[in-house]
């Protein structure tokens, strides 16, 4: 495997855990929104990753994660009696996000240590490249 395509590797990596970044922030920030642009609370966002390690046993492919898409989480969420709250139901009822914090957070510690593992990864290939090219002068 040459330097470029470790970068690459841990290039999409980064990209990956960027974005798991992104929405695990963006369903703590929504954790209490009661009415979204619908109307209807908000929903978890989580991604669907593809791994396309099948297509790097070819000469001219290269191993990779890639985020597929972005899928609202379809669990309902926490019902919570609240009369004067003004999205209750008739009932008095509100319907909160299905996002629990905890599972944000921890979602978030993961991400980031995994964007940190590419990061390394692409500075110790930076640093192999570096000394490689210094033995050859």
């Amino acid at each position: 495997m040459d330097f470029f395509k470790a970068m690459q590797i841990s290039g999409s990596g980064l990209s990956v855990e960027r974005t798991r970044v992104n929405l695990a922030t963006s369903n703590l920030a929504n954790a209490e929104s009661t009415r979204g642009p619908d109307g209807q609370p908000y929903k978890r966002l989580d991604p669907v990753l593809r791994s396309n390690f099948d297509n790097a046993l070819a000469a001219e492919g290269t191993a990779s994660v890639t985020v597929e898409k972005i899928v609202a989480d379809p669990s309902p969420g926490k019902r919570v009696y609240s009369p004067g709250h003004p999205d209750a139901d008739g009932d008095g009822f509100v319907t909160l996000p299905n996002v629990n914090p905890i599972h944000e957070v921890v979602n978030l510690m993961s991400a980031s240590r995994g964007y940190e593992a590419n990061a390394t990864a692409m500075d110790t290939l930076k640093t192999m490249a570096t000394r490689a090219l210094e033995i050859g002068k």
